[in-house]
């Protein structure tokens, strides 16, 4: 299921939030199966930024790339881009394996043929006994685990994660953290990791930068 070599690049993205400049200039490269960690405090534009990566918020200026092709006027879905949140974001309403399934569909194939491949991603994920399972019966790391699934099963081109552990404790993070940078890797799509966490960091990304007074620093 690798993704074939692929670069994401941010050229010069700017955007403001009232009367304060949130993001200036903010240029970056993350190359195929490369895990960039982006740290910095609340409200400093991390979340902003991932949107704007991934086609849900418009910059002020600045461009997104792909391969070398400008795809900033694309619409999330055909970036094809997958965005991992905090709070998993999964479907309470589907059990697992249609959550799992759930990209396949959208994307047009068969039910039968898109239960079969989430079968076998929840295999890979140690999840298949709790596929006909709702997912709110799940510990914490299930879910993260059932999200992470959904996320690579349509073969995204580029991961996007906001804060994924923050809501599991201390021991679940560590584990999960692992697990995460090994599974990303051998996907080898670019990932571009959103973490307040310097620990975090350290454990799953390449490289880490900071974003202060709206600009990047690089930390590592």
């Amino acid at each position: 299921m690798r993704v074939r070599c692929a670069m994401l690049e941010l050229r010069y993205i700017s955007q403001n939030y009232g009367n304060r400049v949130l993001l200036k200039d903010i240029s970056l490269r993350v190359a195929a199966g490369e895990i960039v960690a982006l740290l910095g405090p609340s409200g400093s534009g991390k979340s902003t930024l991932l949107g704007i990566v991934a086609g849900l918020q418009p910059s002020l200026s600045g461009s997104v790339w792909f391969n070398g092709q400008d795809i900033t006027p694309l619409p999330p879905e055909q970036r094809r881009f997958a965005l991992m949140f905090q709070d998993f974001a999964l479907f309470p309403h589907l059990n697992v394996l249609d959550n799992v399934a759930f990209g396949l569909i959208e994307q047009g194939q068969g039910n039968t043929a898109a239960s079969a491949q989430a079968l076998q991603m929840l295999r890979l994920f140690g999840l298949s006994d709790h596929a006909q399972h709702k997912v709110w019966h799940l510990s914490g790391g299930e879910q993260q685990r059932v999200a992470l699934a959904r996320a690579l099963i349509t073969q995204p081109r580029v991961l996007l994660l906001d804060e994924p552990f923050s809501a599991l404790d201390a021991d679940l993070r560590a584990s999960l953290r692992d697990e995460f940078h090994t599974r990303i890797q051998a996907a080898g799509m670019p990932t571009l990791l959103v973490t307040h966490d310097e620990s975090e960091a350290c454990a799953m990304a390449m490289r880490a930068v900071r974003l202060r007074d709206g600009q990047l620093e690089a930390m590592w």
